[in-house]
């Protein structure tokens, strides 16, 4: 459904464009010295954790091997794939785009166990163009209506979910970005962009192509890595060590999987964000979606948004999904009073908040606003 609003909306994108212009000139190196400042907080959070992990199975060693992991993939995985830092001189190309994690570098820039150049397939170039729609990989109410249609218990319906979010980047976000890359290449190819499903466990075979691919690409060298390679690197500190750090790393990767389930499927959920029936209409019906559809956690300080994977500005990276993390911090307040002044509905709450929505949708207790917006 495009949009219906209740008022001229004209001067709300003229001012919108402008903010855009400002935020674009303020582009600098101090951007990409923030960028660097946040890389080595990650990478000291990985290198704490593995430091530690011998001394036996602990949450200290998991908790900070987790917020590597988390911190990676979150910030600067995702915001370097979109572009965010590609219009800088940097003083290495691995920081732009179509370098970062590719041709031999997934090993040393981003290893997870989601492909790189699978995620800019599914995350980057579908659902950040479909958001809300049924063509949105991401629409958390449409790939859970086997759940919420079904005649399981609600409380079991909670247990399900919870035992989903241990695992989601291996039995959703692996498997769903990997199809979107085969669409993707299918469409490349003059096909009708056909995903090849590996939403049915048999197909996780090894036996079959798709299961090989998805075993061979995705699972294999990130468990390798993170749960036999590093943890052997203990080894002269004994057998214990290297089981513990193994121990630990197994904890980390279950803690990671619940902190990026907490902060990424909040990011669009609840009974108070827009889903829509059809493509929007225009470029101007496309931004204010972006604004509806989206949500937004407690913002502020380079601390607190670390620990909320600079997911808490999502408002602004659906709408400029290019600009950097600081360029975020800097245009959150602005963007918040203009949507204020010309009653654009701008959700902020806390994650613990939005995730409680989150849950009522998935579970099938609530359900996606739809009708006219921005009202």
């Amino acid at each position: 459904m495009s949009a219906e609003p209740r008022v001229d909306l004209s001067e709300f994108f003229a001012e919108l464009d402008d903010l855009e212009r400002q935020l674009r000139a303020e582009l600098s190196d101090e951007d990409f010295a923030h960028l660097r400042k946040l890389e080595r907080w990650s990478r000291a959070c990985t290198a704490a954790g593995w430091a530690t992990s011998w001394m036996g199975p602990n949450l200290l060693s998991a908790g900070l091997l987790s917020l590597g992991r988390t911190s990676r993939w979150t910030m600067l995985g995702h915001h370097i794939s979109h572009g965010g830092y590609s219009r800088l001189e940097t003083p290495s190309p691995r920081y732009h785009r179509d370098t970062f994690a590719r041709n031999g570098r997934r090993m040393r820039d981003w290893l997870d166990v989601i492909l790189p150049e699978a995620w800019d397939a599914e995350h980057n170039n579908r659902h950040h163009t479909r958001l809300g729609e049924t063509a949105d990989p991401d629409l958390v109410e449409m790939n859970l209506d086997w759940l919420r249609d079904s005649e399981i218990p609600m409380a079991v319906r909670y247990a399900l979910v919870m035992v989903m979010a241990g695992a989601w980047k291996w039995v959703y976000y692996a498997p769903n970005t990997l199809q979107e890359l085969w669409a993707e290449e299918d469409r490349a190819a003059g096909g009708p962009g056909r995903r090849r499903k590996l939403t049915d466990w048999r197909a996780w075979s090894p036996t079959t192509r798709d299961g090989r691919a998805l075993w061979l690409r995705c699972f294999l060298p990130y468990a390798a890595v993170r749960f036999v390679a590093l943890p052997l690197a203990l080894a002269p500190l004994g057998p214990l060590a290297v089981a513990s750090a193994a121990t630990n790393s197994l904890m980390a990767e279950l803690l990671t999987n619940l902190h990026t389930f907490t902060i990424i499927t909040t990011n669009h959920v609840g009974d108070d964000v827009h889903a829509f029936a059809d493509p929007p209409a225009d470029r101007h019906d496309f931004l204010l979606r972006q604004i509806v559809g989206s949500v937004n956690y407690t913002t502020g300080s380079d601390l607190n948004d670390f620990m909320h994977g600079w997911l808490n500005y999502q408002i602004e990276h659906h709408l400029w999904p290019d600009m950097s993390m600081l360029q975020y911090q800097r245009a959150q307040p602005r963007l918040k009073a203009l949507c204020e002044k010309h009653g654009i509905p701008y959700i902020q709450e806390p994650v613990t908040t939005r995730l409680k929505k989150t849950l009522a949708v998935m579970v099938g207790k609530t359900s996606m606003k739809r009708g006219p917006y921005p009202a």
